[in-house]
């Protein structure tokens, strides 16, 4: 069992304050769970604004980061545990908070020369028409700091791309317009230095928006991705390429997508992913036969290995 490993006393931190708070905490109760059947002294920690007190009171040994969305993904929690000298998995604060930030991160990515695309930041004196010609047709409107496609919208003319823009800032100071890429979207695992198998998704939706995430019945996961062996292995290369110039550490999740002719194009980078039992991460695991258990087993052994 794995309370011979010496974990200690696990926090599971879970749900916060962000927009994604109910995904969170299906996510922690699911590790929570796992690492009890294990035979962890795991606790369930909903993260509050007394977390400070609670962590520093109750007196942890490690924390699993089950937290999506600002204050739990973005090196706020990160930097708590780092002065509370408790250590946790995932990231660390740099790469948290530029993986969270998608405007930032693009700009990293462009500046090494990685495929990303092309993408510029809105505000109320944007020229709508001219974003629209900068970018083509088809544009995707972003909140820069939001996870799980909150506040996202694809536009098709000027009088949407304000409109959209208008939505999206409810959500975020920092908006940005992206050239829509037309094709085949896909996410890489990765865990412990691996990526893992590349898995392909397909939606009845425009997008694979929050919908088609969480509640869609009709949201297809290949696996295998029906990628050839040559390109998957050029997008796990890419992807572990992306997600170590980001910093990124421990385990999380890169989304791709690939034109029509093949060329893969980068979206973003997430450092504390889902971690349900239907997630893309636990999904990728199993398919190199690693248990939903041994998975989260994996990342605390990671954890004690820094």
């Amino acid at each position: 069992m794995a309370d011979d490993i010496g974990f200690g006393r696990v926090a599971v931190l879970m749900g916060g304050v962000s927009a994604e708070r109910p995904v969170s905490l299906r996510s922690g109760q699911a590790v929570l769970e796992a690492l009890i059947a294990e035979g962890v002294d795991a606790v369930g920690v909903d993260v509050q604004d007394d977390i400070a007190a609670r962590l520093a009171r109750e007196h942890f040994d490690m924390a699993f980061i089950a937290l999506h969305g600002r204050g739990g993904e973005d090196g706020t929690i990160q930097g708590l545990l780092e002065w509370l000298k408790i250590p946790y998995t995932g990231s660390g604060v740099m790469a948290s908070a530029l993986g969270m930030d998608k405007w930032r991160t693009k700009l990293i990515w462009q500046a090494a020369g990685l495929p990303t695309p092309a993408a510029v930041l809105l505000g109320q004196q944007s020229d709508w028409q001219q974003v629209m010609n900068e970018l083509g047709t088809d544009v995707i409107v972003k909140p820069a700091h939001e996870g799980s496609s909150i506040g996202m919208r694809k536009v098709h003319d000027a009088q949407a791309l304000q409109d959209s823009y208008q939505f999206a800032s409810q959500y975020d100071a920092l908006v940005l317009a992206e050239r829509w890429i037309s094709g085949r979207e896909y996410t890489i695992a990765v865990v412990n230095g691996q990526a893992l198998p590349v898995i392909q998704l397909r939606t009845s939706h425009e997008f694979y928006d929050y919908e088609a995430k969480y509640e869609s019945a009709d949201t297809q996961y290949l696996l295998p991705s029906g990628l050839t062996a040559e390109k998957e292995n050029e997008l796990q290369q890419l992807s572990m390429t992306a997600f170590e110039l980001i910093g990124c550490r421990g385990w999380g999740r890169v989304d791709v997508m690939a034109d029509a002719d093949g060329q893969f194009w980068l979206l973003e980078v997430n450092t504390s992913p889902g971690m349900t039992d239907h997630s893309l991460v636990p999904m990728a695991a199993r398919a190199i036969g690693m248990s939903f258990s041994q998975l989260v087993i994996q990342l605390l052994k990671e954890v004690q290995k820094r």
